[in-house]
């Protein structure tokens, strides 16, 4: 199944992508949604987020093509920035350039894990059933804001400005992420390419860590890092994120953004 959040007629919904249409459910969308028996064409919907997630939780160094390259060792467990919820914007949907960095802005494809009921010290065995399903993200990055002050590591600014977490389109439910690979097209040309079984923790190990770390809850994201091919946007450019079996989020970076304050 397909999952997807929509707006038509300033009214938000949500239902199974078939074909070009949603079939519309009602209730919540993890907790046993019902169908309403209605359809709506996909070229009447306003794309949405396909989740509204609480936290999202960001994986450094997760795939080891890219340790390779950088000379980062293997990491003993996740290392992972918390990410605002608030970054997170929808398919079709611009990234807006930020207010207050003037600086390069990369993105960064990656797979994205949806969790589906709340799960807190769960074994790597039990993991799956706290998946809901897998979706694309574009892990966008200001650049400089990252060590802007060698006193402190900004990861979090640096990721969490407003529209640096598209989603989507869709969460599918019935893919195995580790037969899959992800594609990353800037204006058309291919930037990444890399298979998503590369990673040091697979989805079951980092939803077991992480649930030992922090209660995790419907609709909260996993982001599973990123390998090789990361590189700065330029403005108006179109970023598509591809993963076999979910599909394509597609965004474009705004080539200019409101004024920052004085």
């Amino acid at each position: 199944m397909k999952w997807m959040r929509y707006r038509h007629g300033g009214v938000e919904g949500f239902g199974q992508l078939i074909d070009d249409s949603v079939q519309v459910h009602r209730g919540e969308l993890f907790d046993a949604p019902q169908p309403t028996g209605a359809l709506l064409p996909t070229a009447e919907l306003e794309w949405l987020a396909p989740c509204r997630p609480g936290k999202v939780i960001g994986l450094w160094n997760n795939f080891r093509a890219a340790a390779e390259k950088n000379g980062w060792s293997q990491p003993a467990e996740p290392l992972y920035f918390l990410k605002a919820s608030s970054s997170v914007t929808a398919h079709e949907a611009d990234i807006p350039a930020p207010i207050a960095h003037d600086g390069r802005v990369a993105y960064e494809g990656e797979l994205a894990i949806v969790i589906g009921r709340r799960s807190r010290g769960v074994s790597t065995a039990d993991a799956a059933a706290s998946i809901f399903g897998y979706t694309c993200a574009n892990d966008v990055t200001a650049i400089e804001l990252l060590q802007r002050d060698p006193s402190f590591p900004q990861w979090a600014r640096a990721k969490s400005l407003d529209g640096f977490g598209p989603l989507g389109p869709v969460i599918a439910t019935d893919v195995d992420p580790l037969q899959a690979r992800l594609r990353t097209l800037v204006g058309g040309r291919e930037r990444q390419n890399y298979a998503l079984s590369d990673m040091f923790f697979t989805p079951h190990e980092l939803v077991s860590r992480l649930s030992f770390d922090m209660t995790l809850e419907p609709g909260d994201v996993i982001l599973c890092g990123t390998s090789l091919g990361v590189l700065p946007m330029k403005p108006g450019s179109v970023v598509e994120v591809v993963i076999d079996g979910i599909g394509t989020l597609r965004n474009r970076y705004a080539p200019t953004g409101p004024a920052a304050p004085a």
